[in-house]
């Protein structure tokens, strides 16, 4: 694959044998990230899990100190008097039953997070198969099958991010944007690495933090010693 001279460049700051500190991969990836846009700062961890075993899925959510810096849509589905509260705690969309069609038939799909009250989810799963390919579906584990409304929605519009294995064991997350001092980035990442840890299934054996990688949207990755994380 062909990369573009600044991709090259960038890649020449950082040493593929190295496995480096939290801090000074923050550092690196924000040095490599030059595109013309704030690129948005990601980790990818790798987990010596088997997510095809129930006891050992790792999943859950965390409020990231200093947000990801973006704004996220929220969209929740609710009843009575949760409509009006999810509407004060600044959800963008609230709705019920007449939302069905609009995302099936219309492909609406202005929304980041969907948040659902327990005696919604009647309603959300007629969506199961549009909202889940999507991870967009709501799950308890997440925080986003609630009765309390407002905490969700403040939660996620304070830069909740919710965290999943894919199918092959690595969790993808968002840790910030470009811009963010070093310092934000380590706080947010700190508190990632932190709540995967303890979220660690008694089930699964061996090294649990397989590898950490670093990476700006257009920029090369970082390594992280694993070692100095567990």
């Amino acid at each position: 694959m062909k990369r573009g001279k600044k991709y090259t460049d960038s890649a020449k700051l950082i040493d593929r044998a190295v496995q480096y500190d939290a801090s000074e991969a923050i550092s690196l990836v924000k040095k490599a990230a030059v595109a013309k846009f704030d690129e948005t700062i990601e980790a990818h961890i790798r987990l010596g899990v088997d997510g095809r075993h129930a006891d050992q899925q790792v999943r859950g959510a965390v409020v990231l100190p200093h947000g990801t810096g973006k704004t996220v849509r929220v969209l929740v589905f609710a009843k009575g008097d949760k409509v009006n509260e999810a509407l004060a705690a600044g959800a963008d969309f609230v709705g019920g039953e007449e939302l069905v069609p609009k995302i099936q038939n219309e492909n609406w799909f202005e929304f980041d997070v969907v948040v659902a009250t327990p005696d919604m989810m009647g309603v959300v799963g007629r969506l199961g198969r549009v909202l889940g390919p999507k991870g967009l579906m709501p799950n308890p584990k997440a925080g986003t099958v609630t009765m309390d409304v407002t905490k969700a929605v403040n939660d996620i519009k304070a830069g909740k991010i919710e965290y999943r294995l894919d199918k092959t064991n690595i969790i993808h997350v968002p840790l910030g944007k470009a811009s963010f001092t070093e310092d934000k980035l380590n706080d947010n990442f700190q508190t990632l690495i932190g709540a995967i840890i303890k979220a660690k299934p008694s089930a699964a054996k061996g090294q649990y933090l397989k590898s950490v990688t670093l990476a700006s949207t257009m920029g090369p990755g970082v390594k992280l010693n694993t070692a100095k994380l567990s």
